[in-house]
């Protein structure tokens, strides 16, 4: 009996065993990726980058110029109203004031009056400007300082200062021979190897004796990228470089309507000559120079080897205004084909010539052209008549572009768009997660997708680690999906973060969640930055066939629960090689979780793979200013591969494994 008690004990000891082991198997999540099977093809142009005027994108932020309102037009036309120019003050015993008699051209249609009570060489008198929340000035570096001036006597030389907030220059230089007429002054400063970086500084203009002088488009520019001509930020284009962008959506969304007609961006009026720009209000409320002109936006492309993908006006404004017949369509129309042939026209034609005239003969590539931008918001109705109107007319002249609707196919019956344009925001983490399925379903044979905005919304004042891995899990169902999806771009791109709050219109920042974050001096890339940098950089070729068993799940605070790994499987072809697979995946798990690979129609694999991760063991953390890479992607080898191998995926991350076929 006591025997038979003892095998009985040993006997349920080994099946408890037994199940326990079949227990964790089960648990185990599973994936399987058939390698020889493809589900789509990826298009090239996968990953692009969409901007607009939003968060000081441009002005205070990738164009140059780090004099704020150096027109005196600002803010936002309200300085026509104001007896001083904002942005703007005085040093020593001076006055200023706008004077619209003594106008530099048509476009500057004012000037800044400053007159000189009293002034010394030891107690000079003049104008200061504080930049963008500061001018950011560093050690061995060449400032250029241009102005246009007259007076109405002899003022003497003036003196162009870097200088510290505190009112101690940095560095100097005298200008001399300003005379009743306009003319432009152009002066180069250099600081010293000493100097510390910083933000806390000031530009002055300053005069030794008494007098009165006008000025217009006072200027300072840095270095710029590629030492371009009222050119763009280095560390800003560095790091969208980084993004491997293949197109650039531009002007913008909102920043291409305005809130009224005569507030649209109007591209005529941004070439050429700089202080021939007359600058507009943009939408977000603050003035813009068009500095940022539309060579500037081409450039842009050209530097970081993109492909434009232009937004022409299509009579729709965002506060309501709209043009729907088409003889008030007709210049409109007109102003989007001559764009285009700004863009493509050979030095023969009137356009063309203009480029070739602004320093670009050759012409630049175009194959895609959006008409408007997010017209759903326009209720009546107009944009079924108007899109059509655009595209006749445009693929008259240009049957070669890819047209692309703001609106869905069945809201242009008139006429079917060749690609429409999707915008999905997820306000929170798990509102993101909800639309991993947009496209599982969507007709094929409807026209294919540009998702051209796009963000979850999770973090403050920009996007955190939980933000990341759901912008992750929503690229993958975009990768997945890439018979339909085409293209896609994160929005916005960029912000300022020198003052986040208070007054509306104190702050740097209007949207929050955004890929880039900067203030005058120092600049980084957020969670999401980093998730775009390892989807574009392992961009493959064929989605492959896959699908996943024991997936575990998590739950949002609204008790939704939803996968909390997502993936997508990818192949990377190249001529002469096998090639290489890549898995990317998103994990919102909060513990580590194995993962086992089974890979079919594969005949030799390399024993060691490349992972490349990112991860946080707080998915509320995010990066800053002052710890730009807090959070952001690491390389590692991962070694035992075979046609089946265990991956542990570590809690809350991004990652890519990518694989060698031999």
């Amino acid at each position: 009996m006591t025997h038979l008690k003892l095998l009985s004990r040993c006997a349920l000891t080994s099946a408890l065993a037994i199940l326990a082991a079949h227990a964790h198997a089960a648990s185990t999540t599973e994936l399987k990726i058939a390698v020889d099977r493809v589900k789509a093809h990826i298009d090239p142009h996968m990953y692009g980058l969409m901007t607009e005027e939003i968060n000081f994108a441009y002005e205070g932020g990738l164009y140059g110029e780090l004099i704020r309102n150096r027109s005196f037009k600002a803010e936002a036309g309200y300085a026509y109203l104001a007896e001083e120019p904002v942005y703007w003050s005085t040093v020593g015993a001076a006055e200023i004031a706008l004077d619209g008699k003594n106008k530099l051209n048509d476009a500057l249609d004012l000037s800044l009056a400053l007159t000189i009570a009293n002034a010394s060489p030891e107690q000079p008198a003049g104008i200061r400007n504080g930049g963008y929340w500061g001018i950011g000035l560093t050690p061995d570096t060449t400032y250029n300082v241009s102005f246009y001036a007259r007076t109405d006597g002899d003022i003497g030389p003036l003196t162009a200062s870097l200088a510290k907030s505190s009112g101690a220059t940095v560095v100097s230089a005298k200008v001399d021979g300003i005379g009743r007429d306009w003319k432009k002054f152009d002066v180069t400063l250099r600081t010293g190897s000493s100097l510390t970086p910083s933000k806390d500084n000031v530009f002055t203009l300053t005069a030794s004796r008494p007098g009165k002088l006008w000025l217009q488009q006072v200027s300072v520019f840095g270095p710029t990228y590629k030492n371009r001509p009222n050119g763009l930020r280095p560390d800003l284009m560095a790091l969208m470089a980084g993004l491997k962008p293949t197109f650039l959506r531009f002007p913008g969304g909102n920043y291409l309507e305005g809130d009224i007609l005569g507030q649209r961006f109007q591209w005529k009026k941004t070439i050429g000559d700089p202080a021939q720009r007359p600058g507009h209000r943009s939408p977000w409320n603050y003035w813009s120079t068009d500095g940022m002109g539309m060579m500037e936006f081409l450039l842009w492309c050209e530097d970081l080897n993109m492909e434009p993908l232009l937004a022409v006006f299509a009579g729709y404004a965002l506060g309501g205004d709209r043009l729907a017949t088409e003889e008030d369509l007709a210049p409109h129309v007109q102003d989007a084909l001559d764009e285009i042939e700004y863009i493509i026209g050979g030095v023969d034609t009137k356009w063309g010539a203009q480029r070739a005239k602004d320093g670009h003969p050759a012409p630049f590539p175009l194959r895609y052209v959006e008409i408007g931008n997010e017209d759903v918001f326009d209720k009546s109705g107009s944009y079924d008549k108007r899109f059509a109107i655009f595209y006749k007319a445009i693929k008259a002249r240009y049957p070669q572009l890819t047209l692309i609707s703001t609106m869905a196919a069945n809201a242009t019956p008139s006429q079917r768009p060749d690609m429409i344009d999707d915008h999905t925001y997820g306000w929170g983490e798990a509102q993101m997660y909800e639309h991993l399925g947009d496209y599982d379903k969507r007709p094929r044979t409807d026209p294919k997708v540009f998702v051209g905005e796009w963000a979850t919304h999770h973090g403050w004042p920009m996007p955190d680690m939980k933000a990341a891995i759901a912008d992750a899990a929503y690229l993958t169902s975009l990768e997945r999906n890439a018979d339909v999806v085409r293209m896609t771009a994160y929005a916005p791109l960029l912000a300022n973060l020198s003052q986040v709050s208070g007054n509306s219109r104190d702050r740097s920042m209007q949207w929050d969640t955004n890929l880039i974050g900067y203030d005058a001096l120092k600049s980084y890339g957020t969670p999401s930055y980093y998730v775009q940098t390892m989807f574009s950089s392992h961009l493959g070729d064929v989605v492959l066939e896959s699908s996943a068993q024991h997936v575990p799940n998590w739950t949002s605070e609204d008790g939704k629960t939803f996968p909390a790994l997502n993936w997508v499987a990818t192949r990377k072809d190249e001529a002469g090689k096998p090639g290489r697979i890549q898995i990317k995946f998103a994990s919102r798990a909060a513990t580590q979780q194995p993962v086992r690979v089974k890979l079919a129609g594969v005949k030799t694999l390399a024993p060691t793979a490349t992972l490349t991760v990112m991860s946080s063991p707080n998915p509320d953390a995010g990066n800053s200013l002052d710890e730009p890479t807090r959070i952001a992607p690491r390389t590692e080898t991962v070694k035992g591969i075979a046609s089946e191998f265990t991956l542990n995926v570590p809690a809350y991350s991004v990652g890519v494994l990518e694989l060698e076929l031999r």
